[in-house]
Order: structure tokens, then sequence, then C-alpha cells
């Protein structure tokens, strides 16, 4: 009786009372699921995982030890609200020396995050009444477009296509959406298409949204993440950026600092003064000794350089590798993704009729785990954070991937 009751209270937003029998399952999932059962279908044989977006080193010892020093402080061992002073000082300072942005007040226009995907998944409310917009991009994160959603709102998604460098279309937007919209997410580098913005595009977005009074926000979580003469870039490094909009940078993928959970929100006065009152409701702050480890990664941006160095190698290899088979593919620039256009099935007969389908294909018959996007088009993305103690395991783990797939003959 009690199941059957609670049953019928689920809200719409995760599924109303159909919750939990849903048997459609989430992309990830299916992953996980696939990669368990290839790995006991081929026992002993080493499962190559180019599909997981975590970083596989752990963060630098002298972060750790930061960690380990201040969690001994007793007066570290309260809450920290919206942050505490040396974080959001550090933030602002790293800012500068990275990014060139400078003028960011401490106080007003920088506050932390327990991670960027809580910072997505809060501005909403502070913003979406029901019938706002938020403007996505597809394929991509999409969490503050899902929370959208759940407050009634509507999102309108823009594709990312090869054919416009995988940039958002703004101009293809009605006038009725530009109306409504009141949110505009952007990510670059970008997830999953490792793609890096101009300037000239983030001087577009900025015209854009004072044209349509929509709030910019930029999703920097791979920024500093560069290579190869690209330098990091801001969106609040152009003028008048800071007068329509905010920037996220996390700690996860720039720092290897994933599962510790830290990153802040900085530009526009009253749009972190908004995030920062929604979020006190919903938390009460990371653990001030994270943060102070945090300070220290800010300070050091040479941990990033030094990361986005092992990234790069492993890039050249990874495209060296799939040309060689017959794709066509291009380094990125910066983070640690590869997106590469699926082929359209095997001279043996095999279709491919989906990124997921080929995504399942490279699990089960090669062991190879990739994650597949269909949203614009269909593609696979690889990434580079593979377990490799060296670059003499990474060589290897290459010879590998190259020797699973030569005896494959794809039609593209």
């Amino acid at each position: 009786m009690t199941d059957n009751f609670i049953q019928q209270l689920f809200a719409q937003r995760i599924g109303g009372n159909l919750f939990g029998k849903d048997t459609v399952l989430y992309k990830f999932e299916k992953i996980k699921r696939a990669k368990r059962a290839a790995i006991a279908k081929n026992p002993g044989v080493e499962l190559i995982d180019l599909g997981v977006g975590e970083p596989d080193w752990m963060a630098e010892p002298e972060v750790v030890e930061t960690l380990y020093a201040q969690a001994r402080q007793k007066e570290n061992r309260g809450y920290t609200d919206n942050g505490i002073p040396d974080f959001k000082a550090a933030a602002a300072g790293y800012m500068e020396s990275v990014y060139g942005v400078s003028g960011l007040d401490p106080l007003t226009e920088v506050t932390h995050g327990i991670g960027s995907k809580p910072i997505l998944a809060l501005l909403p409310l502070a913003f979406i009444n029901p019938g706002d917009i938020t403007i996505m991009t597809v394929p991509g994160y999409p969490v503050m477009g899902t929370m959208t959603t759940a407050l009634y709102g509507e999102v309108v998604n823009l594709p990312l296509l090869a054919s416009n460098a995988f940039l958002p279309d703004l101009d293809s937007l009605t006038a009725e959406q530009r109306r409504k919209a009141k949110l505009l997410y952007i990510n670059y580098p970008n997830n999953p298409t490792g793609v890096t913005a101009t300037r000239e595009f983030y001087e577009k977005v900025v015209k854009f949204a004072r044209d349509n009074e929509i709030i910019v926000v930029s999703d920097a979580a791979y920024a500093a993440l560069t290579f190869d003469g690209e330098k990091p870039l801001s969106f609040l490094s152009v003028a008048g950026a800071k007068d329509v909009g905010v920037e996220i940078h996390s700690l996860s993928k720039a720092y290897n600092m994933t599962g510790w959970r830290l990153a802040f929100i900085c530009g526009n006065e009253l749009v972190v003064k908004g995030f920062a009152a929604v979020k006190d409701n919903n938390d009460s702050g990371q653990f001030a000794p994270i943060q102070k480890a945090g300070v220290y990664c800010l300070q050091h941006p040479e941990i990033s350089e030094k990361t986005a160095l092992k990234y790069s190698r492993r890039h050249d290899m990874l495209v060296e590798v799939l040309t060689s088979v017959g794709f066509s593919v291009t380094k990125p620039k910066a983070s640690f993704y590869l997106y590469v256009r699926i082929p359209q099935g095997t001279k043996a007969g095999r279709v491919f009729n989906s990124a997921e389908d080929f995504s399942e294909y490279l699990i089960t018959e090669k062991l190879i785990s990739t994650v597949p996007w269909d949203d614009a088009g269909s593609y696979i993305r690889f990434s580079v954070t593979f377990e490799a103690a060296d670059a003499a395991a990474e060589r290897r783990i290459m010879t590998e991937i190259k020797q699973r797939l030569a005896d494959v003959e794809f039609v593209f």
C-alpha cells in the first residue's frame, strides 16, 4: 500500500507515477552495462577506456598536503556558506594572471561553487520563470537545460555543426525565441567537440546578448587545457562581456580534482549575487581546507600547463592511430576530447546506423570504450584520459588500439 501511494507522488519533472518504470536507459548507463558485458565475455583481455571524461592523474602532492594541513586546523571546521575570502581573491588573481581579466572584485563579482555542475543547476533558479527560454548547444553538457525544463521553462537547442566550425548559429534564432530567452549557455573549449572559441565569436556573443537582453553563461571547465600555440581565452576578456554575463571555472579538469568538487563563478555582479542567493538556500559551502587547497592551485597554473602537455602528446598519438585506419580526424587545440565522425560501416557488411551502433561495436568487438553522440550528426567522443603511468605505457596502449582496428576495413 505504501509503495503504491508513494509511486503516485513523484514530480512530473522526473517521470511522475512512471518514475523508475521507464525502460529507456540513459546513455552512460548503457555504456557501463556494455563494458561489463564485454569484460565478462572476454576474460583476461584489457578493456581500453577512451570514454571516461575524468583525469587519470591525482591532484599534485602539494595540493594534497595543503588539504591535510588545513584540515587539522580547528578554525576550518565550520560552514563556509558562499566561500572563504582567500579563495575568492585567488580566483580573481587567477583570472587576471592566466586570462588577462582584470578588475574583478572578489567580494561582489566572484563566488565559489561545489563544482561547476551545481553552479549550472542552480543558475536557472535565479532567472527562469515558466515559459522563459534557455538557449543550449547540442551535443553538450545538458545540466542547465535540464533544470530549466524542471522549472517549466523551455530549452532551445542550437546544433554544433562542422559547417559552422562547431559554433552555435545565433542568427538562426527566431524573434520570438530571442524575446523569451533569458540565458545563453556556451562551453569552450567544448565538450565533446574539443573545439576552441575565437575572440571574434565571443564579441558576437556579447553583441547578441546586449541587443537581446540575454545573460551569457560561459562554461570554461576546459579553458586552461590548451596546447599547440593556443592560449587560454576567457569570454570575460572581451570588451563588454562582464556587462552581459558570467564565466564558470572548475578545478576538476585543470587541476585533476574531479572528486574534490570546487569551482567558481565570476563576472557580472548581479548574476553572481543572484546565484549566491540561491546557493545560500541549497548548500552551506565547500569545506574550507578544500578551498585553501584550491588557492594553492590557482596560484600555480603551471600544474595545468603540465597536464595539458600530457593530453597534447596523447592526442598526437591517437590521431595518428585513427588516421592510419582510415578516419579523417583533426587534433583539437584544447581539452582531452577528440570528436570523430563515425564510418558508415565495414566492407564485411556491418552497417552503423548511429553513433550508438558504432560505439557498441567498438566495445563488444574491440573492447574499446567511447561515448556516442547523435545530437547533431553521428560522432563518437574519444577521451585521452585513459590510465597510463608514463609515455611508454601510452605508446603501448596506442599500439594495442591500432592492432585491434587494423583488421577492419571501414567504409566512410
